[in-house]
């Protein structure tokens, strides 16, 4: 299922990646290209009266079929949570929102997945420290413009003055309060502009779907669009709703990414419960990822369940109403993924790769992975050359084991490779399958079967463009 969203713009500064091209003011939706999204190389940002508030569209949301519906209110829609974005002065350029909090009401049972790189961010720590021993929290507060990674201990006590600051206003314990951040990495918080900006953040919380959507656009960094998601579906008979906020859009690769995440539920959950069932959706949706091969200092996902729906406690992983929730987290979580991977830099379309006929769905979900990191079948899907080859041999270095006498490969509808042996195909048809794919930003399915096994498992990517190292090579210049 594909959903978008546009918001009407009464006054629009079309904005590339590096600078401002025109100004454009008028009374009209956001250009949508046909089927699956927006102009590539463009970002929106409204102009009014108050210019310390602006905005980037909403990101196409995929939210896989199932037994739910989406619903507006992103991280606000499950109950108990409120959420407030706003400018601090935190970006180096640009008046977009830079300063996102979430609160729960109550204390809301929470799980965390993190960056597995040695050069964690200050926030990475303090959060894995604080649910190391607790197994509730209140509130997360999300900044941009500073990762705060490889910043020493000046940097760490940044985020223990921002999160102290936060839990006083708040009226909760420190422990209580979590800390993302996002940004260059090597650059401190600006502290100051931070903690003056909080009375006003604490005093803007509210439930409603425009504070959800600036919280959503707050977290972003190179972003062009915002990604939040919300749906409702009936676990035991009651009515429950999960919400959550991504971004990412560079730095991305499979075990967390530069991602940043939140994810909201007001089912009832037992503490060790809700973290497995966290650890099973990251590794079907966020890990399974990848840009451009690089795993960030500050990727963090962290989910808050608050029990409000009035369910009964979900106390095992293999229960019915368990099961149930799980699959409506894997959806919410791959929704966001592949949100996040198609708006790769400078990527023109999301790369989808479907594997199935493995051992296990570990051993299928390392050929995905593997094949959707591959730059040389990124590089090909750009250049819309319907390359088997680089398909076949992404595959083969997976590190799994399978008989290449029975590996089969589709492009779309093509039908690329059977038997292990290369067939003969409609190549001009294959590369207008790719070139349309880029001209909508819509999405290039890649299906491999690599023998007779239950074993599936899928991974998104995007391809690799010129842009791409433009926009990195001119990242802090």
């Amino acid at each position: 299922m594909l959903a978008h969203r546009n918001a009407p713009l009464d006054s629009v500064l079309w904005r590339s990646r590096t600078g401002v091209s025109r100004l454009s003011c008028f009374r009209s939706s956001l250009r949508q290209l046909p089927h699956h999204g927006y102009a590539r190389t463009i970002r929106a940002v409204v102009v009014g009266p108050t210019p310390s508030v602006a905005h980037i569209p909403a990101a196409p949301i995929f939210l896989p079929e199932g037994p739910w519906k989406e619903i507006p209110g992103g991280v606000t829609a499950a109950k108990g949570f409120k959420a407030s974005g706003m400018y601090a002065g935190l970006r180096a350029s640009s008046e977009k929102p830079d300063l996102a909090l979430v609160v729960c009401d109550r204390d809301a049972v929470v799980a965390g997945t993190f960056t597995t790189n040695l050069m964690a961010a200050a926030p990475v720590l303090f959060c894995k420290k604080i649910l190391e021993k607790s197994h509730t929290a209140r509130a997360v507060l999300i900044n941009a413009g500073q990762a705060n990674a490889a910043t020493g201990d000046a940097g760490y006590q940044d985020t223990l003055d921002c999160a102290g600051a936060l839990a006083k206003i708040l009226g909760v314990p420190l422990e209580s309060v979590l800390i993302e951040s996002t940004g260059v990495i090597g650059h401190r918080i600006k502290k100051d502009n931070l903690l003056n900006s909080l009375p006003e953040l604490v005093s803007t919380l509210s439930s409603d779907i425009d504070s959800a959507n600036a919280a959503a656009v707050a977290i972003t960094t190179t972003d062009l669009v915002s990604k939040s998601i919300a749906v409702e579906t009936t676990v035991g008979g009651t009515k429950v709703r999960i919400g959550g906020m991504a971004k990412g859009s560079g730095m991305i690769h499979p075990n967390m990414a530069t991602m940043l995440g939140v994810v909201t539920c007001d089912a009832a959950v037992a503490a060790d419960v809700w973290r497995a069932m966290i650890r099973t959706a990251v590794g079907r949706s966020f890990n399974q990822i990848t840009v451009d091969g690089d795993t960030s200092t500050n990727d963090t996902l962290l989910a808050f369940t608050s029990g409000a729906s009035g369910i009964a406690l979900i106390s095992s992983t293999d229960c019915p109403e368990g099961l149930q929730l799980q699959r409506a987290l894997d959806a919410v979580l791959k929704g966001l993924a592949k949100s996040i991977a198609w708006d790769g830099e400078g990527a023109t379309c999301l790369i989808e790769v479907q594997v199935t006929g493995a051992e296990t769905e570990a051993a299928a979900a390392s050929v995905a992975r593997g094949v959707a990191a591959s730059s040389l079948t990124k590089a090909a899907v750009y250049g819309r050359d319907p390359n088997w080859g680089r398909i076949a041999c992404a595959a083969g270095y997976a590190g799994v084991n399978f008989n290449p006498s029975e590996l089969r490969i589709h492009l779309g509808d093509f039908l690329l490779m059977e038997g292990g042996q290369p067939l003969t195909f409609d190549r001009a048809g294959a590369s207008q399958y790719l070139k349309k794919a880029g001209e909508e930003h819509g999405i290039v399915h890649i299906h491999i079967c690599v023998g007779h096994g239950s074993g599936c498992s899928q991974a998104w990517g995007c391809d690799l463009s010129y842009d791409y190292v433009k926009i990195n090579a001119e990242y802090t210049t």
